[in-house]
């Protein structure tokens, strides 16, 4: 075992934590470090309570979505400040901002530091400014890192193709994992009246959400009795956040029902019989492998993050981006498919969730990347 250390989580928010990195949390602990969490306080500050010797210091500074200068010096100004008074041996960061304004005070204090690149979003997916901005960000910060950490095997090549960073610095992972024992299978491939799709995700363009109400249009028109369910949040400060007033017209009009957010997706996914993720890119889509858990069949887009967690036609199916013919063609191939191979695509990525995906054996794996840089760190 490692000597113990003082390590600090960085992150753009508590909920980020709560959802992702409980696993990683619990890894470390296990090896007697010492934990800090730099996180703006939300309500998923409730994490606290199973982990009591975790310390958390708020941050006041960051503005995720905020595109103006002046914030991210604040935000850069308040991360030195905190890293200096708080003296630790390695730091973690995750998303962008920590990743690019983190890794800089961590350099000037000649503190380890690793990052980590759980998904490109907005800024990548649209060519622009913003892009050739964050990109080279991304170029000054990664010197400053030890490793980063991708989720997908596409984000990894796309730095390393476009020089963003160096090739020896660069590793991915299956993601952040789900907790297969809280997510569990429940019967699937039963006899129904009718079959049920599960979009979960942000209301965002990006996340494919037109795609799919117009896929369900042309279905419904075919088979009325299916039934496409939305759950997730509007994010009224991402660029790609949907009119509210569509989301109204889907509802009213009969294409769709829509749940809101919820904390547990679990009693909704019990019975949908396939989960739908037309996504533009993903850095490893968490609700995927919460469906795959459940033992629920998937469908969803070509792209980077999503292609790593479907077989095609063994543990569901794969469409072209932004293709909504397509993914009507593959919402009609899976309502003719037999029960028996419905349960099987169930069962099989079951089986890929515990073999691959389970968040001990992601937490395992990066805890086998940042150990040497643990035990080289200063105590």
């Amino acid at each position: 075992m490692s000597k113990s250390k003082k390590i600090i989580l960085v992150a753009n928010s508590t909920w980020n934590i709560y959802n992702f990195r409980l696993n990683i949390l619990r890894l470390l602990i296990s090896h007697g470090h010492e934990l800090v969490v730099i996180a703006p306080v939300d309500e998923y500050l409730e994490y606290k309570e199973n982990f009591p010797e975790v310390k958390h210091v708020p941050l006041k500074t960051m503005a995720r979505d905020s595109t103006n200068p002046l914030k991210d010096i604040l935000l850069l100004v308040e991360l030195y400040r905190k890293y200096k008074w708080l003296q630790p041996d390695l730091i973690i960061h995750y998303t962008n901002k920590p990743n690019i304004y983190g890794g800089l005070a961590a350099k000037l204090l000649k503190i380890p530091s690793v990052a980590f690149v759980t998904g490109l979003g907005y800024t990548f997916i649209h060519k622009g400014f913003l892009n050739f901005i964050v990109k080279k960000l991304y170029r000054l910060s990664g010197k400053s890192h030890k490793k980063v950490i991708f989720e997908n095997e596409d984000d990894l090549s796309l730095f390393i193709d476009e020089k963003i960073i160096e090739q020896q610095k660069a590793v991915s992972v299956k993601g952040c994992g789900v907790d297969t024992s809280y997510y569990i299978p429940y019967p699937n491939g039963q006899i129904k009246e009718n079959t049920t799709f599960t979009f979960i995700g942000r209301l965002l363009y990006d996340k494919g959400i037109i795609e799919f109400i117009n896929a369900a249009k042309k279905i419904k028109a075919k088979f009325p009795d299916c039934k496409f369910e939305i759950i997730g949040e509007f994010d009224s400060n991402n660029p790609s956040n949907i009119d509210r007033e569509f989301l109204v017209n889907w509802v009213d009009s009969g294409i769709v029902d829509y749940k809101g957010f919820v904390r547990d997706i679990r009693p909704l996914l019990k019975h949908s019989d396939c989960v739908v993720l037309p996504s533009y890119r993903e850095g490893m889509p968490r609700t995927i492998l919460e469906g795959m858990s459940m033992g629920k069949a998937i469908i969803t887009s070509d792209v980077p993050g999503c292609r790593e967690t479907v077989i095609e036609n063994v543990n569901g199916l794969i469409v072209p981006v932004k293709d909504e013919n397509a993914l009507a063609l593959a919402f009609e191939k899976f309502i003719n498919l037999p029960y028996e191979q419905r349960k099987k695509m169930g069962e099989a990525g079951r089986k890929m969730a515990e073999e691959i995906f389970d968040d001990k054996l992601i937490a395992e794996n990066i805890y086998d990347i940042l150990n040497p840089i643990i035990d080289g760190a200063k105590s």
